[in-house]
């Protein structure tokens, strides 16, 4: 009896709301909508909400977490893009018992993850390369299928709520990265890389009472520009054929827009210990990194096997990751409503914690002709932290010149 009469006191409050808001500004009742920066489609989608928990405080800590948290996610992934192997081509070296340059290797090495290689003395190489991202889930949850529950009240003892307020999001990102290296000498590389971006985010939310959807809110947002530049250098410490040990770092600058999630906002540096194996056709890489400020300090690691199939294409089999300080998950939490007996309030929200994040790749690089290279691949995550995509296709052209 007292949640039929507080449901009825709701949905009179509800209705008188409504209509005063309507004639004072003359408009008839429809689904709020917004079109802004992506933060704040984000922050609306979220915090528009209709159950009454009796705890406001709660509620707008709990929609602010969870915004934060999915920003995080997002700006993670366009932040840290992955950038192609600086000596991801073609590399040389001087001959001293010929007295000209040759091939220091015939495999055209890894995707992202590094090799102790360097490009070779006043050889320069440059590239652009596309990818498409169509993010699925959401620490595990689905995102786009309207079953990511946001709040809900559900009768203790009861296995499903009676009122639930569910989000949908549809977000795609396409990003073209340009990069260039050059081989200042035959041991040291410095190199670019210039990544643009375009985002797109659509997204709904409804409130659902014991079977009846109502569309409470719409929101969409559309970003691109400029992502955040990356410079990095590697140097060959240690040599024999194509095998060695190298140390390098990379910078990524705070160029992209922070506000619509392009970029991280700050700036992040990252050293790193490269190693290879390398012999006629085989080639196992490897690489160790930390981030220091950014987003978050996180360690980076990859390995990668490179079979030189052919003198003109390789087959290369990656995996890549990131152990992230407190990157944070989403959670949902119960507690009792203050108010009506009987009855919980869940809420998703944010909880800060070290995450791993893991992803595989699979390709080849193909030389089509002179120095131009084709590489495609796919990128698979193998861990459901953050934002996943089932497939990510890349697509990049390289051209290599000098000596």
């Amino acid at each position: 009896m007292t949640m039929t009469r507080s449901r009825t006191t709701r949905v009179r409050t509800r209705l008188v709301a409504s209509g005063a808001t309507c004639v004072l500004l003359g408009i008839g009742i429809t689904p709020a909508s917004a079109q802004q920066t992506t933060v704040d489609v984000l922050s609306f989608l979220l915090t528009n909400r209709t159950i009454i928990t009796g705890d406001f405080d709660r509620d707008a800590q709990a929609s602010a977490t969870t915004r934060d948290t999915i920003a995080t996610f997002l700006t993670q992934e366009l932040a840290t893009l992955p950038v192609s192997s600086s000596s991801g081509g073609f590399t040389y070296r001087l001959d001293t018992s010929l007295g000209t340059v040759i091939r220091s290797s015939d495999s055209f090495g890894p995707f992202y993850t590094e090799r102790s290689l360097t490009a070779g003395q006043n050889r320069a190489s440059f590239g652009i390369g596309y990818q498409s991202t169509m993010y699925e889930t959401i620490d595990g949850r689905n995102l786009r299928d309207g079953t990511l529950v946001s709040t809900a009240a559900i009768l203790r003892g009861d296995t499903a709520p009676f009122d639930v307020e569910t989000v949908s999001l549809r977000i795609r990102t396409d990003a073209m990265t340009v990069t260039g290296n050059y081989g200042i000498t035959d041991r040291l590389d410095v190199g670019v890389a210039i990544p643009f971006v375009r985002l797109n985010l659509q997204g709904e939310r409804f409130d659902t009472y014991r079977g009846q959807s109502f569309l409470q809110a719409t929101g969409a947002a559309s970003a691109s520009g400029l992502g955040d530049i990356v410079a990095r250098v590697k140097y060959n410490v240690y040599r024999e054929g194509a095998s060695g040990v190298s140390v390098g770092a990379e910078t990524r600058f705070p160029t992209g827009d922070e506000t619509n999630l392009l970029g991280a906002g700050e700036l992040s540096f990252a050293p790193r210990v490269i190693g290879s194996v390398e012999g006629d056709r085989v080639g196992i890489h490897g690489e160790m990194s930390y981030v220091l400020h950014g987003i978050s300090n996180a360690l980076g690691y990859g390995a990668a096997l490179t079979v030189a199939a052919a003198p003109r294409f390789t087959v290369v089999g990656e995996l890549f990751g990131r152990r992230v300080e407190g990157l944070g998950r989403l959670s949902s939490t119960t507690v009792p409503h203050p108010r009506l007996i009987g009855v919980d309030t869940v809420r998703l929200t944010g909880v800060e914690e070290t995450t791993d994040r893991i992803v595989v790749v699979g390709g080849f690089k193909w030389n089509v002709s002179g120095t131009w290279l084709i590489t495609a691949n796919v990128l698979r995550p193998v861990t459901d932290v953050g934002l996943n995509a089932s497939w990510v296709p890349t697509v990049t052209f390289d051209y290599s010149f000098g000596g």
